[in-house]
């Protein structure tokens, strides 16, 4: 299940896009900026719905701060809000917003905006094959190809694999990697996830394929 977190002061408000949205996903909320921090922290959430202005930390301050936190920087986030000018707009994207949604908003564009942003973000959940390079991902069956030839993976390499070719070129620290691969609650090393990515790269450069997982330095790792 999709988790959604909607910080929105307004309860009115609150109480609509949880009602719109509630059928398909799971809905958490939070009435300020604070209260949202301490949910990323404890819950994996795949969206978030962020109101711009809030009570004490605004949601550009909200914003800015998760983008610098490892285990939220890659959150995607849809701002709401009464501003529409330009710069206001523009000023959220510099952020790392990734849509904007301005009041009053009906419920078929709320969904719309919604199915968007976790199709561009999370395009396993919405596709039966995902593509890179010459590397093919068949979701449904769970195999993996590679110029055709079918690669061998265990259930943490196929979902290392996964999160690379659905986030392409994103650099992924070994916290983020262990946070959405293993979960915030797991008790594994950090170092688990250096073995599992040599494990990976060693299962799929076969013949004379090109490396495609790239090592940051003092950083993490990144699909080619």
């Amino acid at each position: 299940m999709i988790n959604i977190l909607v910080i929105e002061d307004d309860v009115s408000i609150r109480e609509i896009i949880n009602y719109n949205l509630s059928n398909k996903f799971s809905v958490l909320t939070a009435d300020n900026a604070e209260e949202g921090i301490e949910i990323c922290e404890e819950k994996k959430i795949d969206l978030i719905l962020l109101d711009w202005m809030l009570p004490g930390m605004s949601g550009l301050s909200f914003l800015k701060t998760i983008r610098k936190k490892d285990l939220t920087a890659s959150i995607p986030v849809i701002f709401i809000t009464a501003k529409n000018e330009e710069e206001d707009k523009l000023a959220g994207f510099n952020s790392g917003a990734d849509d904007y949604l301005s009041k009053p908003f009906s419920h078929k564009e709320l969904m719309v905006r919604v199915e968007a942003v976790l199709k561009r973000s999370y395009p396993s959940l919405y596709f039966d094959k995902v593509t890179y390079d010459n590397i093919e991902l068949r979701v449904k069956s769970h195999k993996v190809y590679r110029d055709g030839k079918l690669i061998s993976l265990s259930p943490k390499e196929y979902d290392i694999l996964v999160l690379f070719m659905t986030n392409p070129k994103l650099v992924f620290s070994r916290e983020q990697l262990l946070d959405k691969v293993w979960g915030l609650e797991s008790d594994i090393e950090i170092r688990t996830v250096d073995v599992h990515i040599r494990r990976l790269r060693k299962a799929i450069n076969i013949g004379n394929c090109r490396q495609i997982i790239r090592t940051v330095r003092s950083t993490g790792y990144s699909l080619d």
